[in-house]
């Protein structure tokens, strides 16, 4: 099982230290949200609470998370950065391959590339980028990012995005991985058909074990069965051995979590947070690395 820390809730400016310490105590990578803005009055409704109410503050920080892989990437040796979620469909398909495959290629393919449709309107209607078909354009949008990301001379004709033969430089030399984030049944229908993985919010492992076979039944029908693909969530378990080993079983590969949130803390200075990954790591993920 591999585990990803997400870095919410961390001030900016520990992320080099806090990304330092996830990596000695054996995390696989960290995650990093996106969000361009926040507005003074939100109308959209947040799709992953009850009430549509955000898990976050006005006042949190969202730093340019391609940015932040550059710099962190330099702090750091093997520590992988994955996007949860990078909103694709705000972003021009050329800039944003440009920015993640920068990223990659000078992290030496440490990136991992998580999308998702979006639910701030307001961020559409800033970004100047329509709202209504923002599911269709993500699933034309990761197509897009593969292929100019190739390597040579390339072009695509779609319903959203058509040019002609034209190269992008430098490239990863490695095919970037994209995995889809949302649990709607668009979200988990696209992560099956378009992506290299899922990411999840939080559920059970009855839940993810349903997840999974949904997953599987997608692929198959798509013809993608015998590809790799990577189910990332956050389960509502202590991340025991047995724990762990029932949801593997079910398909999960890496665990989603967060050392102070699963502290009951929601935000913490960068010591807090270099004291409870190096307690995470201690209890859950070296055991299970010793096994």
């Amino acid at each position: 099982m591999k585990f990803s820390n997400a870095l919410l809730g961390v001030h900016t400016s520990d992320y080099v230290t806090v990304a330092q310490a996830a990596e000695s105590a054996g995390f696989e990578s960290v995650a990093l949200s996106d969000h361009i803005f926040y507005p003074e009055k939100l109308e959209s409704k947040y799709p992953y609470t009850p009430d549509g109410t955000p898990q976050f503050s006005p006042d949190e920080s969202w730093p340019d998370p391609w940015v932040t892989t550059g710099l962190l990437a330099g702090a750091t040796s093997r520590l992988k950065f994955m996007t949860n979620v990078y909103v694709l469909p705000l972003r021009n398909p050329f800039v944003t391959a440009k920015s993640v495959g920068t990223a990659a290629f000078l992290s030496n393919n440490r990136v991992i590339l998580g999308v998702g449709a979006g639910w701030m309107r307001e961020e559409f209607q800033q970004m100047e980028q329509e709202y209504e078909k923002r599911g269709r354009r993500t699933e034309e949008l990761i197509q897009v990012v593969r292929t100019l990301l190739q390597g040579g001379m390339v072009e695509h004709h779609g319903e959203f995005y058509d040019f002609d033969r034209l190269v992008m430089a430098p490239v990863p030399s490695e095919p970037l991985p994209i995995y889809v984030g949302g649990t709607s049944k668009h979200a988990l229908r696209r992560a099956a058909r378009f992506g290299d993985g899922w990411i999840g919010m939080y559920h059970t492992i009855d839940e993810l074990k349903e997840i999974c076979i949904g997953l599987r039944r997608e692929r198959e029908a798509a013809g993608r069965a015998d590809l790799p693909f990577d189910v990332v969530a956050s389960p509502k378990v202590i991340p025991r051995a047995e724990t762990v080993a029932e949801l593997e079983a079910a398909g999960v590969t890496t665990i989603l979590t967060s050392a102070w949130i699963a502290k009951g803390l929601k935000e913490v200075s960068g010591d807090q947070a270099i004291d409870l990954l190096g307690e995470y790591g201690e209890r859950f993920i070296a055991p299970l690395a010793a096994a």
